[in-house]
């Protein structure tokens, strides 16, 4: 097991971080409070109310009336505590879910505290849409929304393409997890991949009034860490807003002698004065493993064939590559700034940039051609990978009156530039057993992580997107109409000689067209929407193909939807049908082009909020009916890695004998699935149900929240998906979690 000393820069983040906790506990000296408003003898006027929900604060100057709009901190949250009512839905900005024409929810920082979570995968296991497709506990984690990919590197920071951290996402300095499902890019801009939906990280914001907390955490085997969260407010009218998150863990983990260590620094900032308005968030975050990992498994048994042969699944804590090693970093910056032009026009400018690496075994070590009895062959990649990002956007959003329909109108244009490289030192076809597994020290002795590579791609993707949404009948009707001009760059470079391979240049235009109608009042919103994603194409890599070296056009996938939301004020639920059809890769007559598709239709059915006063739902269930429609083989299966029937449920109680206390209980259930796309290997459906407790009291006059959590109770084995063709990822094991949250 490889030991490894704190660095000096690392020894210093530990000082900062717990000298910062003493300074910022002193209390802050000199600063002005707002003078208490006088209650009004008539009570608050309509306009009042507005004024205050949108954000806005009123005082008086000796007689003279100011109205000074203050940059939101948080959300308005729904009962219940775990879901938000706002999202943002990019060049839209926020809107309330029951003015949305898109199923969308939003979780907010006191699900993700009450769950312990500290990456996505452990928050969006409430949400019936969402898949994994890495392995429970994997360094890197990817997703699949309504059966569609959604890789880690195209989560959204704060509304903005590139910027979120890759591999695993810390949730410490995360306000809310934003899930937005179906094609999503014309909103947030961009060109990707991943149609399946969208994740945007909202950051955490200072709040009103001043606070200190200090969490101190387990998790089994031996992980103890803390984390310490301090907000404050400077100014004469507070328009001064810091919020620093620093977090620190380290130990065994369930997976078999595995270690991690896990390094997180945060400073959120905003100021408002008068009519402009700004935010600065900067984060560094560090993840490292050692002494092993969890894998990814492989059921080929012929590969020309592809003839595969069912596994039952090992227990999630198996750890097959003892020995193999690993590090993340991801350094952030955003600068966001909002000016208002006129009372109804807002101009709106964002600019960031992320410098990712990754070292050590971080992807591609799977346990291939898995047998029943246990034999396998192991590929071992030691790693080099970086990605720096820049990601600019521009907007000005107006709104006005026509007669007696209301607009908002957004005209935005948006940049993100991408440079990357990858490189690996690899020993493949190693021969193991998963009962009996084979030392792997001396093939990692003949394996040095590589230096840093050049640069291998080059990626500018640039879009102008313009929209309008029209409101009729006092807002019971609002219709969205938007389009995005999108252009695609690509440039390889060779490894070794940084010579221009090949290049790309392509542009397309994409529509989102959404409907909002609430006949019967507030409470009910039908709505519908059709939207379309642009993908960028791919180089043709095999020589056998008459293409060869073509880089095929950027491909659009279709989405249309209609849906019901329902909100009784304490308890919601939505209702959404959806068609998605994804062009797939399709070779004929050995020309190969992304005239293949395939379709997911499906029905979502999301719940949340309070049913009573002391019991609280959150979960969902989602139907999936997924089929390749057009293909040269396969026509008329089921792509893998798509259940039919997918259910979350969570429950909290409040208990009668101490509403102090609350349980709480998490059921996931996947339904049956295959495992690769000729549909000869069926994955068993699985359930694994999830424990909580916390306990609100007080110790030495200080309030102090306790946290128990057993993740998989029963330690049950399972497959919980399929993210290649052939490929499978493993459910983790039985996991406790004890935290305890002091607010100083």
């Amino acid at each position: 097991m490889r030991k490894k000393k704190l660095s000096a820069t690392q020894k210093r983040l530990l000082c900062a971080f717990i000298g910062s906790s003493l300074f910022w506990h002193t209390p802050v000296l000199g600063y002005g409070e707002e003078s208490p408003e006088a209650v009004p003898a008539t009570g608050h006027t309509t306009e009042e109310k507005v004024a205050k929900d949108s954000g806005q604060y009123e005082f008086n100057l000796e007689g003279i009336e100011v109205t000074a709009k203050r940059l939101r901190t948080t959300s308005p949250i729904y009962a219940g505590g775990q879901v938000a009512r706002e999202s943002n839905l990019g060049v839209l900005g926020n809107r309330d879910f029951m003015d949305t024409p898109f199923s969308i929810t939003s979780y907010t920082s006191q699900a993700i505290e009450d769950r312990q979570a500290s990456t996505l995968q452990d928050i969006l296991r409430s949400d019936s849409s969402v898949r994994f497709g890495t392995s429970d506990g994997h360094i890197m984690e990817n997703f699949t929304i309504r059966g569609l990919t959604v890789n880690n590197e195209y989560i959204y920071f704060n509304g903005m393409a590139g910027l979120a951290p890759q591999g695993r996402v810390p949730l410490e300095f995360v306000d809310r997890v934003e899930v937005l499902k179906g094609p999503a890019a014309l909103l947030y801009g961009g060109v990707n991949a991943s149609v399946g939906g969208a994740i945007n990280l909202v950051p955490k914001r200072a709040a009103e009034e001043d606070f200190t907390t200090l969490t101190t955490d387990y998790t089994s085997q031996t992980q103890l860490g803390g984390h310490i969260d301090i907000s404050r407010r400077f100014g004469e009218d507070k328009e001064l807003g810091v919020r620093f998150n620093g977090v620190y863990k380290d130990g065994e983990t369930e997976i078999d002698d595995q270690s991690k260590k896990r390094l997180l620094g945060s400073l959120a900032i905003d100021y408002t004065k008068d009519k402009w308005r700004t935010t600065l968030d900067a984060y560094g975050s560090q993840e490292s493993y050692d002494n092993g990992s969890v894998s990814m498994y492989n059921f080929y048994q012929n590969s020309t064939t592809k003839q595969y042969s069912y596994s039952d699944a090992p227990d999630g804590s198996t750890n097959l590559l003892k020995g193999a090693y690993g590090t993340l970093r991801n350094n952030a910056f955003l600068f966001k700034t909002e000016y208002d032009l006129q009372d109804n026009i807002t101009a709106y400018a964002s600019i960031g940039k992320l410098a990712s690496t990754s070292t050590g075994y971080i992807t591609g070590n799977h346990i291939r051609s898995l047998k029943s009895d246990g034999t396998a062959t192991i590929n071992l990649y030691n790693q080099y990978l970086w990605t720096d990002t820049t990601s600019a956007d521009f907007s000005i959003r107006a709104n006005y009156q026509t007669g007696s329909v209301k607009h908002q109108l957004n005209l935005g244009y948006n940049q993100t530039d991408t440079d990357s490289a990858s490189t690996y030192n690899s020993i493949t076809g190693i021969q193991t057993n998963l009962y009996n597994p084979t030392s792997l020290a001396s093939y990692y002795s003949l394996l040095s992580t590589p230096s840093r590579p050049n640069k291998t791609s080059e990626t500018n993707l640039s879009s102008l997107f313009f929209g309008d949404t029209l409101s009729f009948d006092k807002a019971k009707t609002e219709l969205t109409l938007g389009l995005r001009k999108q252009n695609v760059e690509t440039y390889s470079y060779a490894l070794n000689t940084g010579a221009l391979t090949s290049s790309y240049e392509s542009d397309a235009t994409t529509p989102v067209i959404g409907l909002v109608v609430k006949p019967w009042g507030d409470s009910v919103s039908l709505y519908a929407n059709y939207i379309e994603a642009l993908s960028p194409g791919t180089v043709v890599s095999n020589t056998s193909y008459s293409n060869y070296g073509q880089v095929l056009a950027p491909y659009r996938t279709k989405q249309q939807e209609v849906g019901v939301k329902w909100d009784q004020g304490k308890f919601a639920n939505t209702l959404a049908f959806f068609q998605i059809n994804k062009p797939n890769s399709l070779v004929e007559n050995s020309v190969q082009s992304y005239d293949g598709e395939q379709r997911h239709e499906g029905v979502e059915w999301n719940t949340f909020g309070n049913v009573s006063e002391h019991v609280r739902l959150l979960g969902g269930i989602t139907y999936l009916d997924a089929k390749v429609t057009r293909a040269a083989s396969n026509q008329g299966k089921v792509p893998y890695g798509t259940p039919r029937w997918l259910m979350n449920a969570g429950a909290e109680w409040d208990t009668p004998w101490n509403r102090d206390l609350t349980l709480s209980l998490l059921a996931v259930y996947t339904g049956t699935q295959y495992a690769d796309s000729g549909n000869t290997v069926k994955l068993p459906s699985s359930v694994r149900f999830d424990l909580g407790a916390r306990y609100k009291t007080t110790v030495d006059h200080t309030p102090v929240t306790f946290r128990a959590n057993v993740e998989n109770i029963f330690n049950k084995h399972y497959w919980s998906g399929a993210f290649s063709d052939g490929y499978v990822t493993l459910g983790g094991p039985r996991t406790f979690k004890l935290s305890a949250t002091w607010n100083l």
